[in-house]
């Protein structure tokens, strides 16, 4: 079950995205409250880690990253 507080969290073998903060290889996928979806590389998926969670409905991490957010 998702809440506000706690989105859901997949971990996936191997993203193909870049991130949309830098252009770095992405580490994380937000799907977005409010529609759409944005990728952050590992600097800026922990970087941003409180804002990631207080917006997003799913999250996806790609396998091995350690996501401070978590």
């Amino acid at each position: 079950m998702t809440t506000l507080l706690s989105p859901e969290i997949d971990t996936i073998g191997e993203m193909t995205e870049r991130c949309d903060r830098c252009g770095a290889a992405a580490k994380l996928e937000v799907v977005l409250t409010s529609g759409g979806d944005l990728a952050f590389c590992g600097h800026h998926a922990n970087r941003h880690r409180a804002d990631i969670t207080r917006v997003a409905s799913r999250i996806r991490l790609e396998d091995g990253f350690d996501w401070a957010g978590r």
